[in-house]
C-alpha cells in the first residue's frame, strides 16, 4: 500500500532553518505533483507548498514565500521542504500529501481536497 512518510521535524529557534523530507513507499508517485501542508493548535489544515510532478513547476503560500522551498528527488520517491528564516508562527505538524495522476508535468494545486494520499505528519515548533 502506497504510503507517505515525513520527517525532519524539531524544535528550532526563530530565525533558524530545518529541512523536512517525505518519502514515498509502496507505490510510484512519479506523476503525482506533491504538497506541504500545516496545521497548527487550533486552526485549519492550510496549503505550504506544492511542486508538479515534472519539478518545473513550484507554488507557495504568500506566509511563506521566499523563506520556504519545495523540491524533490524524483529517482529516491523523496519530497523535500527548506525552511528557512523560521518564524513563531511558522509552529504546526507539518504534513506531506500526493495528487493524482497527472497527464501535465506541470499541473499542481493547492486544494486540500485535490490531494489523496497523505503522511503522519511531523511537528515543527519554532520557540521565539
Amino acid at each position: 500500500q502506497a504510503q507517505l512518510v515525513e520527517s525532519g521535524g524539531g524544535l528550532v529557534q526563530t530565525g533558524g532553518s530545518l529541512r523536512l523530507s517525505c518519502a514515498a513507499s509502496g507505490g510510484t508517485f512519479s506523476r503525482f505533483a506533491m504538497g506541504w501542508f500545516r496545521q497548527a493548535p487550533g486552526k485549519e489544515r492550510e496549503f505550504v507548498a506544492a511542486i508538479s510532478w515534472s519539478g518545473g513547476n513550484t507554488y507557495y503560500a504568500d506566509s511563506v514565500k521566499g523563506r520556504f522551498t519545495i523540491s524533490r528527488e524524483i529517482a529516491k520517491n523523496t519530497v523535500y521542504l527548506q525552511m528557512n528564516s523560521l518564524k513563531y508562527e511558522d509552529t504546526a505538524v507539518y504534513y506531506c500529501a500526493a495528487d493524482g495522476p497527472y497527464g501535465s508535468r506541470n499541473s499542481i494545486s493547492d486544494r486540500i481536497d485535490s490531494y489523496d494520499y497523505w503522511g503522519q505528519g511531523t511537528q515543527v515548533t519554532v520557540s521565539s
